[in-house]
C-alpha cells in the first residue's frame, strides 16, 4: 500500500462539469474520464465519498425566473443530482469499483437511504459511496450537502474538482493576471469574499476544522497527486488545521 496523505476524502463535482463542451446534460466522454481518475485513488488504497450537483440539467436558484417556487425548483434540482449520481455511479462501476449511491431522499427503487454509520461501512470495505438528492432539504446547496457529508463520515478532507487549478482573486479565465492563492484561511475567504462555496458550507467546514482542497479535476493523475500528498491546487484551512493539510 502506497503512502498517502489522505485516506478518506469526500470528492465534490458540480453537475456542470458532466457537460464537457455540450450546453446542457451528461457527457459520455466526461463520465469516463472521471470515473477513470476516480478508480485510479480508489486502487491506490483512498475511501471515497462523492458528492455532484445537478445544475447541467435543473438548478433551483433559477426557478423563481420559470414562475416556480424556490421549495419546488430545489427540489427539482434534488432530482437531477439523483440523475447525475446514477450516471456516475454506472460509470464507475464499469471501471470494476463497486459502489453504492445513497440518497437524502427515500427512493429505495434506485438508492439506498443515507444512513451515517451504513456509508462509513460502505467505504471500510472499499466502496466509493456517492451521495444523492443534497441534504434532503431546500435552500442547501450541493456544496453545503458536500461538506455535512464530509464532516460525517469523517473525511480527512474535502476536494473541491473545478475547471481551474486553485482559489484566485478573481476569475482566472477572464482575468490573466489574477493572483493564485498556495493556500488560505476560511476566515480570508470569507473577508475576501471569494465564490469558492456558499457561506454555510465554508461556515460549517470551519468550524468542524475540516480541510478543502480546489484543484482542476480535468488534468489527468490530479486527484492521485493531490491524494498523494503533492502541491496542487488551494489549499484551505483553518489556523488549527494548518500542519496538518499543507502538502509536503
Amino acid at each position: 500500500m502506497e503512502k498517502l496523505k489522505f485516506k478518506r476524502i469526500l470528492l465534490k463535482l458540480s453537475g456542470e462539469s458532466l457537460m464537457g463542451d455540450k450546453g446542457y446534460g451528461i457527457d459520455p466522454q466526461v463520465l469516463n474520464f472521471f470515473s477513470t481518475e476516480v478508480k485510479k485513488v480508489h486502487d491506490a488504497g483512498v475511501q471515497i465519498g462523492i458528492v455532484i450537483g445537478g445544475g447541467n440539467i435543473y438548478r433551483g436558484l433559477n426557478a423563481g425566473d420559470q414562475g416556480i417556487d424556490r421549495v419546488t425548483g430545489d427540489q427539482m434540482g434534488m432530482l437531477a443530482t439523483m440523475i447525475n449520481s446514477l450516471a456516475l455511479q454506472n460509470a464507475i462501476e464499469k471501471k470494476g469499483v463497486f459502489t453504492r449511491l445513497m440518497s437524502a431522499i427515500n427512493m429505495e427503487k434506485i438508492a439506498e437511504p443515507y444512513i451515517r454509520r451504513r456509508a462509513q461501512r460502505h467505504l471500510e470495505k472499499g466502496r466509493v459511496v456517492i451521495f444523492g438528492a443534497g441534504t434532503g432539504h431546500p435552500y442547501f446547496s450541493t456544496d453545503t450537502a458536500a461538506s455535512l457529508r464530509a464532516v460525517e463520515i469523517q473525511a480527512d478532507v474535502i476536494i473541491k474538482g473545478t475547471r481551474v487549478d486553485g482559489v484566485y482573486d478573481s476569475d482566472p479565465e477572464k482575468n490573466p493576471d489574477a493572483f493564485k492563492f498556495q493556500n488560505i484561511t476560511y476566515i480570508d475567504i470569507l473577508k475576501k469574499n471569494l465564490r469558492v462555496m456558499d457561506l454555510t458550507a465554508v461556515s460549517l467546514c470551519r468550524e468542524n476544522n475540516l480541510p478543502m482542497v480546489v484543484f482542476n479535476m480535468n488534468v489527468p493523475d490530479n486527484l492521485l497527486r493531490l491524494v498523494r500528498g503533492e502541491n496542487v491546487g488551494t489549499y484551505i484551512f483553518d489556523k488549527e488545521a494548518a500542519e496538518t493539510v499543507e502538502p509536503d
